[in-house]
């Protein structure tokens, strides 16, 4: 099953980025082909039978299999980055961290008004980055039809923050 190897090739470490916060570590995920492979194709998968015309990935770990996915699927890939990182004129939504604040961005012309866009980040702690993505979606008029994780810490019962964007939520490993 998909989700124990995940489970079993994730690493934890402890107290970063700061003390108290443990990090769900993916790097190790990268280094196994058939791994990653296999995200891309159980993510398509879950997908399938949903219209979506973008897929929206947030840096920077979200760029890594929001890209494979997106080229899978046949689909534009939308960069979400952090302030000041995009070339040409973006909007910008502010949130909170768990242990801070940020801002992320989208160009201005990412997509057209209407585009239903899937948002993908390699993983649902808070979820205050996928809400602050979700906010610069609908800022361009565009449609929030689902969210793809590799991992989701539903002990912190952060789903209930994204279903007034959409309910169709999809994690791979899950961490109650």
């Amino acid at each position: 099953m998909l989700e124990d190897r995940l489970k079993a090739v994730i690493r934890d470490i402890p107290d970063f980025p700061q003390p108290g916060i443990v990090f769900k570590d993916i790097t190790p995920v990268l280094k196994d082909q058939q791994l990653s492979a296999a995200i891309v194709d159980e993510l398509a998968t879950r997908l399938q039978g949903m219209v979506i015309d973008a897929i929206a990935g947030v840096e920077s770990r979200g760029f890594l299999f929001g890209m494979m996915l997106a080229n899978k699927l046949g689909i534009p890939f939308i960069p979400i980055r952090k302030q000041g990182k995009l070339p040409a004129k973006t909007i910008s939504e502010s949130y909170k961290l768990e242990y801070g604040q940020a801002t992320i961005e989208v160009h201005q012309d990412a997509f057209a008004p209407g585009s239903r866009i899937l948002i993908h980040d390699d993983l649902l702690a808070t979820g205050g980055t996928v809400v602050a993505a979700s906010k610069l979606i609908e800022k361009l008029e565009g449609v929030v039809v689902g969210y793809a994780f590799i991992i989701s810490l539903d002990f912190l019962h952060s789903s209930g923050r994204l279903t007034r964007f959409s309910d169709n939520i999809i994690a791979l490993a899950r961490y109650a």
